[in-house]
């Protein structure tokens, strides 16, 4: 295997794994890093979604007290069955919404001009969201969520079918502006994201496997690797750093970060090809 390949992916990975559950949009900056990186062929856009599944290996590892309980408990426990069933009513829309429409979304949408806007509007609505008034929380925890909460998350995370949008970053802004706490929307995104993910990532390799072949095998090895270490290092800062911030920097990396991306398509600095 080319080393620089094996180079190549532990970069997306850690691109990957660093901007996956940070509001900022895992997609937008892989797009750009694997054009940087002259890694953007179609096995590439399978490795893109495969190594999602590095992140979510971090997720469970965080949250796994929380997850063992539950799944525990669901026998016996209303609370866990309830729990699980609003993970599931959330899953579904974007399973609905992604296979009906993500053919269209990939072959017109996926362009420094779409996600450079989004990228930007994005930005303006965090900013809005934290400056709610602190009235409008009405849950506390991700545990005290009801099926209608999220049925209206589940289809706030469809928004991030258009690239540049950010899953984590939808779900979570989308919570808050639904009453639920910063705590409770990140929690709730980070459980949501786990079928969310995993899901994608199986569809992707068994739609694309005749692409794939044992070679490929170190490549998405690396790629998980750096994946799942760094997703478990930025996870566990990221929910430090809640507890007494705001996204607002995020807002502003966005704006930002769309700007220089509108920049370097309008120059030609770089050709967006993904």
């Amino acid at each position: 295997m080319d080393v620089v390949l094996l180079v190549k992916a532990a970069v997306m990975g850690v691109v990957e794994g660093l901007t996956e559950f940070l509001p900022i949009s895992s997609t937008g900056h892989l797009i750009l890093a694997g054009t940087l990186l002259g890694f953007h062929d179609e096995k590439a856009k399978v490795f893109d979604i495969a190594i999602q599944t590095g992140a979510i290996l971090a997720v469970i590892l965080v949250y796994w007290q929380k997850i063992r309980s539950t799944l525990a408990g669901l026998g016996s426990e209303p609370e866990a069955r309830r729990f699980t069933l609003n993970v599931a009513v959330a899953f579904v829309p974007a399973v609905v919404l992604g296979l009906a429409l993500g053919k269209m979304i990939q072959d017109n949408l996926f362009t420094p001009v779409v996600v450079a806007t989004t990228f930007i509007i994005g930005g303006f609505v965090i900013l809005w969201a934290e400056k709610r008034a602190p009235g409008a929380v009405r849950i506390q925890e991700a545990e005290d969520m009801r099926w209608p909460d999220a049925l209206k998350l589940g289809l706030v995370q469809c928004l991030a079918l258009v690239p540049g949008t950010s899953r984590s970053g939808a779900t979570i802004i989308g919570g808050m502006l639904l009453g639920l706490s910063r705590k409770a929307a990140t929690d709730f995104s980070f459980y949501l994201a786990i079928p969310t993910l995993i899901g994608a990532g199986a569809y992707s390799l068994i739609k694309e496997r005749g692409q794939l072949s044992v070679a490929d095998l170190p490549m998405f090895g690396v790629g998980l690797l750096f994946s799942f270490v760094s997703a478990w290092l930025c996870v566990r800062w990221l929910l430090r750093y809640i507890s007494s911030h705001s996204f607002t920097p995020f807002a502003y990396y966005r704006i930002v970060f769309g700007v220089v991306v509108l920049l370097t398509s309008w120059t030609g600095w770089v050709q967006w090809s993904h």
